[in-house]
């Protein structure tokens, strides 16, 4: 099979994944507006059972630890912050259409999440440590919690060689990404594009997805936000927190952090926080 064979059997499999849900596509949009109150969100989201309840249940979770149980949608919103329900929505719902076990072939499906987890929380922490503003740290979580969404189609329709791919990246012990492009051609940073373009996620979650592992390449508006998921990756990898098929990642750029203004230091201190934070966040993928 040539590389446009498979990029077609690729497109024609993302062309029939299910859009996502009209009222986390809205919730999405008013929540880029910086003009958008609580009240807002609460009129799109109070038309969607299902997101109302997930709200509510996060909200009254062990992750908050409020003292008395919230009933009110617009409460819980202005006490979670609009940023957080706005990737509550959308992580709940990329979890209802690529969380199937059925979709998992090469990789198992509670190691890979767990590695996604581990790169969302740890890109938070780093962007916490450096005082980024409060407001956009969800930001950095979800874009590390979806950067290597790509893998999953790979898995799905191309399964058998996805499994050549990850026996490529060991016997020659190089990165799983340059194991991928030997075998289709192709890496999962292009797959992951098809489904972030097909569900509009925003331009922040792309460029991550393109340019997460060449980071220096990129002089965009959201370069802060792919340089830290660059070292979140190469973090969690090392430090074998879940497994996303990568033994060998290569060493992390320099210039990513060189213009976090981290080092390596900092991030093997933080080992034992990204574990707490992990097993928090997971509320995200239960609920």
């Amino acid at each position: 099979m040539t590389p446009e064979d498979r990029i077609k059997k690729l497109q024609a499999y993302v062309s029939t994944m299910p859009a996502l849900p009209v009222s986390v596509s809205k919730v999405i949009e008013i929540a880029n507006n910086p003009a958008t109150s609580p009240v807002d969100l609460n009129r799109v989201i109070s038309l969607d059972p299902v997101l109302m309840a997930r709200v509510l249940k996060l909200i009254n979770s062990a992750y908050y630890g409020v003292s008395s149980k919230v009933n009110s949608l617009v409460r819980a919103i202005i006490m979670l912050g609009i940023n957080t329900v706005k990737n509550l929505a959308l992580s709940s719902a990329v979890m209802d259409t690529l969380g199937d076990k059925g979709q998992f072939r090469a990789l198992d499906p509670q190691a890979f999440w767990r590695h996604s987890l581990g790169v969302g929380v740890t890109a938070k922490l780093i962007a916490q440590h450096r005082k980024v503003e409060s407001a956009k740290l969800e930001e950095y979580f979800i874009s590390g919690l979806l950067h290597g969404i790509g893998k999953i189609p790979l898995n799905n329709v191309l399964s058998s060689e996805y499994v050549e791919a990850m026996s490529v990246a060991d016997r020659q012990r190089i990165p799983l990404h340059a194991a991928e492009r030997k075998v289709f051609g192709f890496d999962h940073s292009f797959v992951g594009l098809q489904i972030g373009e097909a569900w509009k996620l925003g331009n922040a979650i792309l460029d991550t997805i393109k340019f997460q592992t060449r980071p220096a390449e990129y002089d965009g508006q959201y370069a802060d936000i792919v340089n830290t998921v660059h070292v979140a990756i190469y973090s969690v990898t090392v430090a074998e927190v879940g497994f996303s098929g990568d033994r060998y990642p290569e060493r992390v750029n320099e210039h990513a952090l060189a213009t976090l203004g981290i080092n390596m230091g900092y991030l093997d201190d933080i080992d034992e926080e990204v574990e707490r934070q992990i097993e928090k966040a997971e509320i995200f993928l239960r609920l």
